[in-house]
């Protein structure tokens, strides 16, 4: 896919939500969401055993408010608010994720339910909101698992 091609996607709120990719697209869809005048967000899992030190890699990746709690239900009402850092869209690079998602599978599943979730809100807003997950071509889930 080219550079134009990329944006054309990343443009479109209907179909945001989180998704699995090859490692080495990462950077692309990066930079393609810095071409659109998206925030961006990187977030480094690397080594992230446990939700405890999830939320706190959001929190200070993302700037995230003081009030935010650090629970499931605050991770999702701030994810789905963000004035404080309006945006034409919201692109969150969470690399190294496969190493959550081998420490704690079950905390893994909720992360993405909530990153999907908050997609969906955003697009009723007609502003995207992408969750992107690089991967190891070994560690991309198949087709069924999604």
């Amino acid at each position: 896919m080219n550079d134009t091609d990329l944006r054309n996607v990343l443009a479109d709120p209907a179909q945001s939500g989180a998704y699995f990719v090859a490692a080495g697209d990462a950077e692309a869809m990066a930079d393609a969401g810095e071409a659109l005048d998206y925030h961006v967000y990187r977030i480094d899992l690397a080594g992230c055993p446990d939700k405890v030190e999830l939320m706190e890699r959001l929190a200070a990746a993302m700037r995230l408010p003081t009030w935010f709690g650090g629970t499931w239900d605050a991770l999702a009402d701030v994810l789905g608010d963000l004035s404080w850092q309006p945006a034409v869209g919201y692109l969150l690079l969470i690399e190294h994720a496969a190493d959550l998602r081998e420490a704690s599978p079950d905390d893994f599943d909720t992360l993405l339910e909530i990153l999907n979730e908050a997609a969906f809100r955003w697009a009723e807003d007609d502003r995207p909101f992408w969750a992107i997950l690089p991967m190891p071509a070994a560690a991309l889930p198949d087709d069924e698992d999604e």
